[in-house]
């Protein structure tokens, strides 16, 4: 009866080995890239939109620990924007830290990775406060 209990044992921690190491693969996966445009047909996905960031709003108030919130629209402006993401200043503060993050994207082609949302009038989004998860280029002239 033990050696039952054993191999029953065993074979569960060898399924949640498995499962968690599929777990990992699946995580560290390249997420699929798509436009702005085709961002509402992935809602509740993990997907990386580009587009060019062409408008920019900083709101109230801010996070604790991470300042205000700056709203970033790529493609199309307000008020009929296709998709945008929020993320915060660089270091926490306040106009100031926001002012500087609005230009590090400001006119770039910018790829943001993360989960996306629908947000007000079923606008795609994506909340990045990971910034790690922003990349910017300089536009093309």
């Amino acid at each position: 009866m033990t050696s039952i209990r054993n191999l029953f044992a065993v074979a569960i921690c060898m399924t949640s080995l498995g499962l968690l190491a599929f777990a990992q693969g699946a995580k560290s996966a390249t997420p699929p890239r798509i436009t702005t445009a085709e961002a509402k047909n992935h809602i509740g996905e993990l997907v990386t939109v580009c587009g060019t960031a062409i408008d920019s709003k900083v709101g109230d108030p801010g996070l604790a620990g991470h300042g205000k919130p700056v709203t970033i629209d790529l493609d199309e402006p307000q008020p009929k924007p296709v998709f945008y993401f929020v993320t915060f200043g660089a270091k926490p503060g306040g106009f100031k830290e926001a002012q500087e993050t609005i230009a590090a994207f400001q006119g770039k082609q910018v790829c943001v990775t993360g989960n996306i949302e629908a947000g007000v009038g079923s606008v795609p989004f994506i909340f990045a406060l990971d910034r790690t998860k922003i990349k910017a280029q300089a536009a093309s002239k």
